[in-house]
């Protein structure tokens, strides 16, 4: 088949791209609002964009009216986010923060999660997260229904147990990720290949 996204409705395009672009990484962004209120919700349109300087984007859907959400308006504003990795350990919380809490409620007091103050940003990150990328924002761009967020990553926090010769352990790490629906993915199996090369 072939379907034309011009002849179906914006949430039928939807449903079909979360379902075809999986497993999906997932930000838990942390923000600050007006009156120093820590913001925190996890975003599934996110990615890396550069490495050199490395910077990472994510993409916040707007409401229904067309307002900016909470995150999104934050970080345009104050210029500064923190992301997070998600993973088995602390999704159930990370999860709660996705409530639709009014402006001015920290949906990290209501997950129970632990705010540490950032060192080069004035956003804090979570003390549950085993990473942490300070960041700060290069540019926003708005797509309509989406706010596409360009942060430069300032800095790594990394749990020590995650850590290995400049590397991550994506085994003690246990990230996971977003599927269509209300689903998640662990990381399954795992496999190695070498880049072919070239040779006339």
């Amino acid at each position: 088949m072939y379907i034309r996204t011009d002849e179906q409705s914006a949430y039928d395009n939807y449903r079909l791209l979360i379902g075809s672009v999986v497993p999906r990484p997932i930000a838990f962004v942390t923000s600050l609002d007006e009156e120093g209120v820590v913001n925190a919700a996890p975003f599934s349109f996110f990615n890396i964009v550069n490495d050199d300087p490395a910077m990472v984007m994510f993409s916040c859907v707007r409401k229904p009216d067309g307002e900016m959400k909470d995150t999104a308006r934050n970080v345009a504003r104050l210029k500064e986010f923190v992301v997070h990795v998600v993973d088995e350990e602390n999704i159930t919380a990370i999860h709660h923060t996705s409530i639709n809490a009014p402006s001015g409620i920290s949906e990290l007091e209501l997950a129970g999660l632990t705010a540490v103050p950032g060192q080069r940003v004035t956003v804090p990150r979570v003390r549950e997260c085993k990473i942490a990328m300070e960041c700060r924002l290069v540019q926003h761009v708005e797509l309509g229904h989406c706010d596409m967020f360009i942060g430069e990553v300032l800095g790594f926090y990394i749990e020590d147990e995650v850590y290995e010769n400049g590397r991550i352990n994506i085994g003690r790490l246990k990230p996971l990720s977003r599927l269509a629906g209300a689903a998640y993915a662990e990381v399954g199996k795992t496999f190695d290949m070498e880049r072919p090369r070239f040779e006339p």
